[in-house]
């Protein structure tokens, strides 16, 4: 039967007709020596590089073990009280037995891993491909790289105890809210979230329980799920009473 004469193709699971019926195989357009190559940008492609990607994710961190995250600004350098309070933080995790997961880019993210890397901890930094790109910073111990943020973001739900979030812009609020939304809708099991600067988280959280609250947008209890401390100790206070326990070495 030649092509004129077909009324429809199957293309796998995938049934075409009329306008759509293709002028060659999927075989065809593999073994072409110089075919086009718009179909690597294709979304069934796309499927399976986001498929790949949760693949290299899951194998790279299945045996973490409990790790708490760290979440901030990547534009606070070390001259920062914010990254100095980060590092310190991720050594205290440390010698409460969890690794350390960041974005693994600078600012606070380097601080996390700094902290983990100095106290002799496991180290991980999940990054992102970026139009400017910056890399993983040097203290990263275990480096994955990612094209898609949802697949990264889900890394970060999947394998953390517990979040600690210092302050930071969209990105930082991205993985906060994110959180927020699974424990709320109650998608996963609750952990602490831990939110680090009072003078810069307050004005977030008084909006919270006035405006939104009082709408009728959340509930009261939705906000009680971040806890808001000033200091390090505080931090890593919350976490010894509210994260998942790190097993004893």
């Amino acid at each position: 039967m030649t092509p004129e004469e077909r009324d429809h193709h199957r293309k796998g699971p995938i049934t075409l007709r009329g306008a759509q019926l293709p002028d060659r195989t999927t075989d065809q357009r593999l073994l072409e020596e110089d075919g086009e190559t718009d179909w690597v940008h294709a979304d069934p492609w796309r499927v399976l590089r986001i498929q790949s990607e949760f693949i290299e994710g899951f194998g790279a961190l299945a045996e973490l073990g409990p790790a708490i995250s760290i979440f901030g600004s990547a534009r606070l350098g070390a001259d920062s009280a914010h990254y100095e309070s980060a590092v310190e933080i991720a050594r205290g995790v440390v010698e409460m037995g969890y690794a350390v997961i960041t974005g693994g880019g600078p600012g606070i993210m380097e601080a996390g891993n700094r902290g983990a890397q100095e106290a002799g901890g496991v180290s991980v930094g999940l990054g992102i491909e970026l139009p400017h790109e910056q890399g993983l910073n040097k203290h990263v111990d275990l480096g994955v790289d990612f094209r898609y943020f949802f697949v990264r973001k889900t890394m970060f739900v999947k394998y953390s105890s517990g979040f600690v979030v210092m302050p930071g812009g969209f990105g930082t609020f991205d993985e906060l809210f994110e959180a927020l939304c699974l424990m709320q809708t109650h998608k996963i099991d609750l952990f602490p979230v831990v939110l680090v600067g009072r003078d810069y988280w307050q004005g977030l959280l008084d909006w919270l329980r006035t405006t939104v609250v009082e709408g009728g947008m959340v509930k009261p209890l939705d906000i009680d799920l971040m806890r808001v401390v000033d200091t390090p100790q505080e931090a890593l206070e919350m976490l010894r009473k509210y994260a998942r326990k790190a097993p004893v070495s």
